[in-house]
């Protein structure tokens, strides 16, 4: 989110004119749109966990955050960060002017990592520390005790965890986009990824949640919303929780890019 700036060029008095008249040009900075070439190249290195690379298939996370229109130098979240899997191609993607923060809570942190026998916050620190990651800032902090100022984000990644919040009771997933928007930019996006459930489903035991209940939510916030296919799939089993060993972790998902407005309205 790169300021527009007014530069006066010329000032001077008009012929026969009592007022000075001054001239100005508008100078918007050039974005710095996502090299996706550059960031395959960034995530593909010796200093990345093998067992995230090998995700990337079905998570295309090149794609999604091209979507998402992440650029260098941007500040972004990294919501429930877990194990890192994002906060590692996130450090990349802003590069070094850039800054990640990657939240978690401290009962998050001691879960078991995916296919690893190393807690989460283990691989989250094991990713900053090999990965050298040094734009990383890690939060153990609820979100709603996240200590960030508001407007302070340009972005904010949540990665199949949106469910955890709506599933249980919808207000909370309204609430805790509520505390994103606050977080975010005029203009600010929140990036949002989960496994696809279907109506009349236990959507709540298989970890899924309707993609219409996504929108709703979002928009209910006052996001505006916009939607991909990227990660969908016609392999998925929606009858099968996402852990099921059958799936592979191969599931069905969407992608939401929710947009807070530039101005709020009155």
């Amino acid at each position: 989110m790169l300021p527009t700036v007014n530069i006066p060029i010329i000032c001077r008095r008009a012929l026969g004119a009592p007022l000075l008249l001054c001239c100005f040009i508008i100078f918007t900075p050039p974005t710095l749109a996502l090299d996706k070439q550059a960031l395959r190249r960034a995530i593909t290195g010796p200093d990345r966990d093998v067992t995230d690379f090998v995700r990337d298939q079905v998570r295309r996370p090149v794609e999604v955050l091209d979507f998402l229109g992440i650029e260098a130098g941007m500040t972004v979240l990294d919501l429930y960060a877990a194990g890192g899997y994002y906060t590692f191609i996130l450090s990349k993607a802003v590069g070094p002017e850039g800054i990640v923060y990657a939240q978690n809570t401290p009962r998050g942190l001691r879960f078991e990592e995916d296919r690893q026998d190393i807690s989460q916050g283990e691989a989250l620190d094991n990713k900053i520390r090999v990965g050298n990651l040094s734009n990383v800032r890690q939060i153990i902090q609820r979100l709603g005790d996240i200590g960030l100022a508001p407007e302070s984000l340009d972005l904010v990644i949540v990665a199949q965890t949106l469910h955890d919040y709506y599933n249980p009771n919808p207000e909370r997933a309204l609430e805790m986009l509520f505390k994103l928007k606050i977080l975010l930019k005029p203009g600010g996006i929140v990036g949002i990824t989960d496994h696809v459930g279907l109506r009349g489903r236990d959507n709540r035991d298989m970890h899924r949640m309707e993609i219409q209940q996504a929108i709703d939510v979002a928009e209910e916030a006052g996001f505006r919303v916009e939607t991909s296919e990227l990660l969908r799939t016609r392999s998925d089993d929606h009858s099968r929780n996402i852990f099921d060993p059958r799936l592979n972790r191969n599931t069905d998902r969407f992608l939401l890019k929710l947009q807070k407005p530039q101005q709020q309205p009155e």
